[in-house]
């Protein structure tokens, strides 16, 4: 009996789960793919923090793994909440992809005056160090915002690198440099949950790549001491151990960032302490902006 893969239905989603199906054919595992409608998916017309975040594309998929409905759920990383169902286990994590933000156009970056992103941590960076631009809202899947931008309403739009690549899109733009444009964290990372389920678990670790692991899961634990989520101008990005988080203000004209090598979890926690410590005021000020109960 194949394996069930549950995902969104989405372009990109859809090419997300069928390179975690072909990676494990290649391991002789039979598989099929099941499509959860989430909430994210549905409402499309608000930005993501007025429906609770990137979590909102996990949840649906969560529920379909606990009921037993799927037997793995494959996500951009980046997604998955920092708090998860007990039970339910990242069992894979792929070799990661472009973390960088692309910004999709055909003119010079000096010549843009209108973007299009929802993300508040792009928007921020943009501010910054593209003052002369306006930003202007966008959500909706990759082709949803490549036609908006053909249409003419953006002079240009933000994407992650990685899910252009997984399209096998190239469209023309420029890559931002991740030092600059600091990534969300896990950006360009594909990851698999599964029930914490033995049978499952040890399939999964076949496609499992340790460096990504590593450098993800340091990601998340900073992350999770920071605190701020989606809901904040938060950049976090591990490569090889060494560490760069940024916090902004929402309109990029504040910022603190830190970066240096960290050499486990533990060290990892201490450095989003630092980080929390010197720009709480910053994560405290943009829950405050948007309307967000900040526990």
């Amino acid at each position: 009996m194949p394996l069930c893969v549950g995902t969104r239905a989405s372009n990109l989603a859809t090419a997300q789960a069928e390179r975690v199906c072909s990676l494990l054919g290649d391991l002789g595992v039979e598989t099929k793919i099941v499509f959860i409608s989430t909430a994210g998916d549905e409402k499309t017309d608000v930005p993501l923090h007025e429906i609770g975040g990137q979590g909102v594309f996990v949840r649906a998929l969560d529920d379909a793994l606990e009921q037993g409905k799927i037997d793995m759920a494959v996500h951009s990383m980046k997604d998955i909440p920092a708090y998860r169902p007990s039970g339910l286990v990242t069992s894979a994590i792929l070799a990661r992809d472009s973390p960088c933000d692309y910004i999709v156009t055909d003119l010079d970056l000096d010549e843009l005056k209108t973007i299009g992103t929802s993300s508040t941590r792009r928007t921020a960076q943009c501010r910054r160090n593209l003052p002369w631009a306006e930003i202007r809202p966008l959500r909706g899947n990759v082709n949803t915002r490549l036609s908006r931008l053909s249409s003419g309403e953006y002079d240009g739009i933000m994407l992650a690198e990685a899910g252009l690549e997984r399209l096998s899109m190239t469209p023309d733009g420029h890559r931002l440099d991740p030092k600059t444009h600091v990534p969300s964290p896990n950006q360009g990372t594909i990851a698999v949950a599964t029930r914490d389920d033995p049978d499952i678990t040890d399939i999964m670790s076949g496609i499992d790549d340790p460096g990504t692991r590593i450098d993800t899961m340091l990601e998340r634990q900073v992350m999770e001491m920071i605190g701020g989520g989606c809901f904040t101008p938060l950049g976090i990005y591990c490569k090889d151990r060494v560490m760069l988080a940024e916090v902004l203000s929402l309109e990029g004209d504040r910022s603190f960032r830190l970066e240096r090598k960290v050499t486990d979890l533990e060290d990892a926690g201490r450095f989003g302490q630092e980080v929390r410590d010197k720009a709480g005021h910053l994560i405290s000020e943009a829950y405050q902006r948007l309307g967000i109960t900040h526990g």
